[in-house]
């Protein structure tokens, strides 16, 4: 077990703990772990209590089992607050591990953006979106629409607008991961292209450690030129970059490949390790792979300040639902 899983696995069971109302013992707290996908025995509890026994995060209470103490709620709420900061990276890897897409059978779910926006604005707005759409700015011409009323995971889309599903880049980690490739999303950031060509990334900020989805801020700040790209072939775009070990390379374009013959792309053709990929820092023995974002065409309505709210890395889907609709 890693460090960090033996942090969670502790906050875990300080947490049981915490919410019981009497002292606890070590086989209900395995029985609660298991049913919330932590199956690690009430012989590997006892071991962790020890710990925070060791630690005066918990006491002992006879036979009767543990009950928390005030140094112990205090881990807690300082977890909530770590929780916090690192939620995007939290949904991000939750998401990667929902992904059942299979490139093969074009079938499976896949990790959306949500964009709404008012319905009596769709029609003027599609064309633009499709503008950036052919372009390949994206990582696919599939989307989803939404009716006002429906609920996507924790949004509902509100009276008198449309939401559209586009497909979002994280959904190729999501199925590197299922061939066994560890992936590592690092930055999302801003890439410059000059006449037509991705040159290198202005601006990144790491998913570890913010509280909103690097991409949401870019696009709140409006850091993006998609419309100069549009008109003249050099501009701001929206993407992000991932490292896998160097060892998986020739696997991974392979499966770069199939993705892109099943209708999802958007990888930016700077794959290899060294010490930057697109001018961003690269880990040693790794490879970047820079991917646009999927949120790309519904960034150039915010551009002509549309208005438009946006939910990077929102759910995930199944792949048969999207439409070529644009």
């Amino acid at each position: 077990m890693t460090e960090s899983a033996v942090k969670r696995t502790i906050i875990a069971i300080l947490k049981i703990i915490h919410n019981s109302d009497k002292p606890i013992g070590a086989r209900l707290i395995a029985d609660k772990l298991y049913h919330k996908g932590s199956p690690i025995g009430e012989r590997g509890v006892r071991y962790h209590l020890r710990i925070l026994d060791e630690r005066g995060l918990t006491k002992r209470v006879g036979y009767s089992g543990r009950v928390i103490t005030n140094k112990g709620i205090a881990e807690i709420n300082n977890a909530l607050v770590r929780d916090r900061m690192g939620l995007v990276i939290s949904q991000i890897h939750e998401m990667i591990n929902r992904t059942t897409f299979d490139p093969n059978k074009k079938t499976g779910d896949i990790i959306i953006n949500l964009s709404v926006m008012d319905k009596d604005d769709f029609e003027r707005n599609i064309d633009l979106v499709n503008s950036v759409v052919n372009k390949g700015y994206t990582v696919s011409p599939k989307c989803h629409i939404f009716e006002e009323g429906e609920k996507v995971s924790n949004i509902t889309v509100p009276d008198g607008s449309i939401g559209i599903a586009t497909i979002c880049s994280i959904t190729i980690d999501g199925v590197l991961l299922k061939h066994g490739i560890p992936v590592n999303v690092k930055y999302g950031g801003i890439v410059k292209v000059d006449n037509g060509t991705p040159v290198r990334f202005t601006e990144l900020i790491s998913y570890m450690g913010t509280s909103i989805d690097p991409i949401k801020i870019f696009l709140i700040k409006q850091m993006t030129d998609v419309e100069g790209i549009l008109d003249h072939g050099s501009g701001m775009l929206l993407a992000n970059l991932r490292e896998v070990p160097i060892i998986t390379h020739d696997a991974v374009m392979e499966i770069i490949d199939r993705l892109n013959s099943a209708g999802i792309g958007g990888v930016i053709e700077h794959i290899h390790g060294g010490n930057t990929v697109l001018s961003a820092p690269i880990t040693p023995g790794r490879i970047g792979i820079p991917i646009y974002a999927g949120i790309n065409p519904l960034a150039v309505l915010m551009e002509k300040n549309i208005e438009v709210s946006t939910y990077p890395v929102s759910s995930v889907m199944e792949y048969r639902d999207m439409n070529k609709l644009l």
